[in-house]
C-alpha cells in the first residue's frame, strides 16, 4: 500500500463542512433550478430547452422534431442534470392543461389531465409554439448577456428577451430549499393591459402606479382549466403583499332527469386537480358511506370536453351532496399563492405591481441594446455606403488606381491616400462588382443610404428619449396582446364569506326569468320591444321540451329575493347571484343555487330591500287558504330554507305579496269566480301558522292568482287560448273573506280557463308568455275594456294545431323607478311579476 495516501487524508470538522456543503446545495437549488427568473418567468432548465430548440431550427414553420433529440441537445450542451427532469419540463411547456399559454407544440401521447403520463421521448415530437418565438425574439441581437456552459464549449443565455410577461402570463411552481414559490397562470390580455398602463402613466403623465389601478385591470388568475374562483379577497391579498390563499371551484351543474332523479355534472375542475384520482376519491367516499346517495358515477369526458356525470338517488337534495363533494373533495381546492422569483439573483417574493416594473426594466433593456445593436449595424453600412459612392463620384480613378496596382493590398493604401477613406470602406470598393456601376445600382445605394440615415436618426432618438423608448415597448406588447390574446376561461364567482364582493356590484335594474321545470336566469332590461296586440312575439327563452317561462320579474342587483315554494317553505338569494345570461339563453337550473327538497318547486317570488316591522307578507294557496305574516319573522331565513306556512297534503302554495295592513285582496280562480277582502279581515299569525279559509272555492275549481288594490285601477285577466279583456276594479265590491265571491270572467270553449291575472293602470303594458317560450308584449291601452261577465278579445294569435296554450302573463311599465333616497335606478322598461315589494315602491 501507498504511504503517501495518508497524506492525502484531512481532519476537518463534521458539522461545519456539513453546513458549508449544505448552504452551497441550497444556493444551487435557489438559484439554478428551482426558481424563476422575475424578468422571463422561466427556470434554467426550461430556458434551456427553449434555447436549444432555436438553435435546431425547432421553430413553429419547421416539422416536429424527435423529442429525444431535443433533450439530447439540451442535456449535451447546457443541461447535464439527466434527461427524465428535462424531458419532464419538455412535456409540461406543452400540456395545454397545466401551461395556460403552452410554449412547445408537442405531437403524440403527452399525457393526460387524468395524470397519465407521456409517452417516452423516442415516440414523441416537438416543436416551438408561435407564442414562444416572442420569447426568443431578437435574441441574436445582443438584447441579453451569455455565459460559457458548464464545459466553456457552448454560450447560453442568463435570460431570454421574454417579449411578454412571461412570469405571470403562465404562472410557475417549484420547491427550492427553504423556500418555494407558486405563481398562478393569468390572462395574456389583462397582464398586458397592466403593462401599458404602466407605461401610459409614465409617458402621458409622469408619474408612478398605484396597485389599485393594476387591481382593476386583471381581475385574478386565468387557470388553463378554466373552473371559478371564489371571491376576490384571496386574489387582492396575494396581489398586495406576494402571498395568499384563493379558492377555486370546479364547474358543475344540476340536471333534472327523465325519472324524476337528479345529476351532478362537471364540465371545469380546479388547476392542476387529477381527474382519474378525483373519481377514484369520490367511489370512496360513496363506498365509506360518507356520502350517500350517488347511485352511478360515470367519465363521460371525450375530445369535446370534460364531462363527469355522478347520478343521485330520488330522494336526496342535489345541493347537499355538491356541498358534501366541495367539503371532501379537490372539486374544491385552495390555491396558495407564493410570488416569489429571483430578482438579479435572489429570492424576493413581490407584490403584482413589482413584478411587472421589474419586467418593464427587463424590456426596457432589451430594446435598449436592440436598438443599439440595430444602430450599430445601421451605422457601419452606412460608412460602406458613403465609400461606395465616394468611389462612384470618381470611378474612373478608383479603376485607375485598382489597375496600375501590383495587388490588392496595395490598392487599397493608395485608395484610403486618395479618398481619405478608411480599410472597412476600402475593402468594399474592392470588393464592388462591375454592376454597381449601372445608373440603377447607384439609384439604390443613394436610395439604401438615405433610408438608413433615417433609420439612424431614429434610433439615436429612442436612444435619447426614455419615454419613446417606452413607446417602442408599448406599440411591440400590444401587437403580441391582439395576436395571441384570448378570452379569459376562469371565472370569479360570489363568496358567501366575502362580504366586501357586494361593495362590487353595480346598482342597476335587471329582469329575471324563470321557468316551470325550474331554469333561472337573469338579463338587462333592453332585450324587449313592445309589440301591437295580435302579434306574433319573439322567442324570449331556449326551453327545453314541455318547459316554459312561469316567473317574470323586475328588481334591482342588490335586492333580496325570496323564493316560496309549493311546499311553504322560502329560500332567499341577491337577485346579483342569479347567473346573468342572454335573451333566449336557458338559464342555470334552480337547484344549482337553492337547496330545494325532491320534488319542490318555486311558486312564488317576491323582492324586499329590508325586514321591517310594518310590512307583512300575505300569501295564497291553491285551495284558497290566506295567511298574514310579519316580514321580520323571515329575516334569519338558512341555506337550507326555511317553514313560510303549514300545509295540508294535497295544498300548494301560489302567491306571496308584500302589504301594510291597509291593501284589498283580490283572489282570482281558473273558472273565473273573483273575491274582493280588506286584508284587516286576515289577523296575523306566526310563521309556521297554517292560515284561515280566504275563499270557498266550488269542486274542480282553484285559486290561479292573488292581487292588491293598489296595484292597478283595472283587472286584467287572460285566458289559456289567448282571450283577454280588462274590468274596473270598483266593479269588484268588497265583502268578507271565506265567500264565494263574484264572477269576474265568461269561461268558454274558445276561451279556456283562465291562466293570468293582473292588476294594471292604463299607461301599463303586458307581457304574455305561451308553453312555447314565445313572448308578445302589448300595451294595455289596446285591450278592451268591458263588464265583469265578458270573455274579452282576441290577446295573442296561438297555434291550436300544436295545442300550444298561454302560460302566464307579465306586467310591464316604463317610467323611472325610485328604490328609495339613496337608490335611483336608470330609466328602462320593467316587467313586473310577482315583485310586490318593488311594485308598492314604485306605486307611491
Amino acid at each position: 500500500m501507498d504511504e503517501n495516501i495518508f497524506d492525502k487524508v484531512h481532519d476537518v470538522i463534521l458539522h461545519e463542512t456539513m453546513q458549508t456543503s449544505y448552504i452551497d446545495y441550497a444556493m444551487s437549488v435557489i438559484a439554478s433550478r428551482a426558481l424563476p427568473d422575475v424578468r422571463d418567468g422561466l427556470k434554467p432548465v426550461q430556458r434551456r430547452i427553449l434555447y436549444a430548440m432555436i438553435e435546431l431550427n425547432n421553430g413553429p414553420d419547421k416539422p416536429h422534431r424527435k423529442c429525444a433529440r431535443i433533450v439530447g441537445d439540451t442535456m449535451g450542451k447546457y443541461h447535464p442534470h439527466g434527461d427524465s427532469s428535462i424531458y419532464g419540463a419538455l412535456v409540461n411547456l406543452a400540456q395545454d392543461w397545466s401551461t395556460r399559454y403552452p410554449l412547445v407544440d408537442g405531437h403524440g401521447n403527452f399525457g393526460s389531465v387524468d395524470g397519465d403520463g407521456a409517452a417516452a421521448m423516442r415516440y414523441t415530437e416537438a416543436r416551438l409554439s408561435k407564442i414562444s418565438m416572442e420569447m426568443l425574439s431578437d435574441i441574436n441581437k445582443n438584447t441579453v448577456d451569455f455565459i460559457p456552459n458548464f464545459d466553456e464549449t457552448e454560450k447560453e443565455p442568463v435570460v431570454l428577451p421574454a417579449r411578454y410577461p412571461n412570469l405571470l402570463v403562465n404562472g410557475t411552481s417549484g420547491i427550492a430549499v427553504g423556500m418555494a414559490t407558486n405563481i398562478p397562470p393569468h390572462n395574456l390580455k389583462e397582464v398586458i393591459n397592466a403593462v401599458i398602463k404602466i407605461i401610459d402613466n409614465n409617458v402621458l403623465e409622469d408619474r408612478k402606479t398605484e396597485i389599485e389601478e393594476i387591481l382593476q385591470i386583471i381581475k385574478g388568475p386565468d387557470f388553463p382549466t378554466g373552473a371559478a374562483i371564489l371571491g376576490t379577497r384571496g386574489i387582492e391579498e396575494a396581489y398586495r403583499t406576494g402571498r395568499g390563499k384563493i379558492r377555486v371551484r370546479a364547474v358543475t351543474d344540476i340536471e333534472a332527469m327523465a325519472n324524476g332523479k337528479n345529476r351532478i355534472v362537471v364540465t371545469e375542475l380546479p388547476y392542476m386537480v387529477n381527474k382519474a384520482r378525483l373519481i377514484e376519491k369520490i367511489a370512496e367516499l360513496h363506498r365509506d358511506k360518507k356520502i350517500d346517495g350517488i347511485t352511478e358515477l360515470r367519465d363521460e369526458s371525450d375530445r369535446q370536453g370534460m364531462r363527469i356525470c355522478i347520478e343521485l338517488r330520488r330522494d336526496v337534495n342535489p345541493n347537499v351532496i355538491l356541498n358534501q363533494l366541495y367539503k371532501h373533495t379537490q372539486l374544491q381546492d385552495t390555491f396558495g399563492v407564493i410570488m416569489l422569483a429571483l430578482v438579479n439573483n435572489e429570492p424576493v417574493v413581490m407584490n403584482i405591481l413589482q413584478m411587472l416594473e421589474y419586467y418593464l426594466l427587463h424590456q426596457e433593456e432589451v430594446v435598449t441594446r436592440r436598438t443599439q445593436y440595430d444602430l450599430n449595424k445601421a451605422q457601419e453600412r452606412a460608412h460602406i455606403l458613403k465609400g461606395l459612392l465616394i468611389a462612384l463620384d470618381h470611378i474612373d480613378e478608383v479603376i485607375s488606381i485598382i489597375r496600375s496596382s501590383r495587388n490588392t493590398t496595395v490598392a487599397k493604401e493608395r485608395l484610403i491616400e486618395r479618398f481619405q477613406l478608411d480599410e472597412v470602406q476600402a475593402q468594399a470598393i474592392v470588393d464592388m462588382r462591375l454592376r454597381a456601376l449601372t445608373g440603377l445600382e447607384r439609384e439604390k445605394l443613394e436610395g439604401e443610404y438615405a433610408e438608413l440615415m433615417k433609420k439612424i436618426a431614429e434610433y439615436q432618438a429612442i436612444l435619447g428619449d426614455k419615454k419613446k423608448l417606452l413607446g417602442v415597448i408599448k406599440k411591440e406588447i400590444t401587437i403580441i396582446r391582439d395576436k395571441y390574446g384570448d378570452e379569459r376561461r376562469t371565472s370569479i364567482g360570489y363568496d358567501e364569506f366575502d362580504i366586501s364582493m357586494e361593495d362590487l356590484i353595480p346598482k342597476k335594474n335587471t329582469l329575471i326569468a324563470m321557468t316551470s321545470l325550474g331554469y333561472i336566469k337573469r338579463m338587462t332590461t333592453d332585450n324587449f320591444k313592445s309589440q301591437n296586440r295580435g302579434g306574433k312575439g319573439i322567442k324570449g327563452m331556449q326551453t327545453i321540451e314541455e318547459d316554459y317561462i312561469e316567473d317574470l320579474f323586475m328588481t334591482t342587483t342588490h335586492h333580496m329575493i325570496l323564493f316560496f315554494t309549493n311546499k311553504g317553505r322560502v329560500y332567499k338569494l341577491k337577485a346579483y347571484e342569479i347567473p346573468e345570461a342572454s335573451r333566449t339563453a336557458r338559464g342555470t337550473a334552480i337547484v344549482n343555487l337553492l337547496q330545494l327538497m325532491p320534488e319542490e318547486k318555486v311558486t312564488a317570488v317576491i323582492t324586499l330591500r329590508e325586514y321591517r316591522e310594518d310590512k307583512y307578507l300575505f300569501m295564497a294557496t291553491r285551495s284558497g287558504i290566506v295567511k298574514k305574516t310579519s316580514v321580520k319573522e323571515y329575516a334569519n331565513i338558512r341555506k337550507t330554507g326555511l317553514q313560510a306556512i303549514n300545509l295540508r297534503d294535497d295544498d300548494e302554495l301560489i302567491e306571496v305579496k308584500e302589504t301594510d295592513h291597509s291593501k284589498d285582496i283580490i283572489l282570482v280562480t281558473k273558472l273565473g269566480q273573483c273575491i274582493r277582502f280588506h286584508e284587516t279581515d286576515v289577523r296575523p299569525t306566526g310563521r309556521t301558522s297554517m292560515g284561515v279559509i280566504g275563499m270557498n272555492l266550488s269542486y274542480g275549481d282553484e285559486i290561479i292568482g292573488m292581487q292588491l288594490n293598489t296595484q292597478g285601477t283595472h283587472l286584467l285577466l287572460v285566458s289559456e287560448n289567448g282571450m283577454g279583456k280588462r274590468t274596473l276594479l270598483t266593479e269588484f265590491e268588497s265583502q268578507h273573506r271565506g265567500g264565494k265571491g263574484v264572477k269576474c270572467y265568461k269561461i268558454t270553449e274558445k276561451t279556456g280557463d283562465v291562466v293570468g291575472v293582473k292588476a294594471v293602470n292604463e299607461e301599463n303594458e303586458i307581457m304574455m308568455i305561451t308553453t312555447e317560450g314565445i313572448i308578445i308584449q302589448l300595451p294595455v291601452s289596446q285591450i278592451s275594456e268591458i263588464g265583469r261577465i265578458t270573455s274579452g278579445v282576441k290577446l295573442m294569435n296561438l297555434d291550436n294545431t300544436k295545442d300550444i296554450k298561454v302560460a302566464s302573463i307579465a306586467k310591464v311599465r316604463e317610467k323611472e323607478v325610485i328604490l328609495d333616497e339613496s337608490d335611483i335606478v336608470e330609466t328602462a322598461e320593467l316587467p313586473k311579476l310577482k315583485a310586490a315589494g318593488l311594485e308598492e315602491e314604485t306605486e307611491k
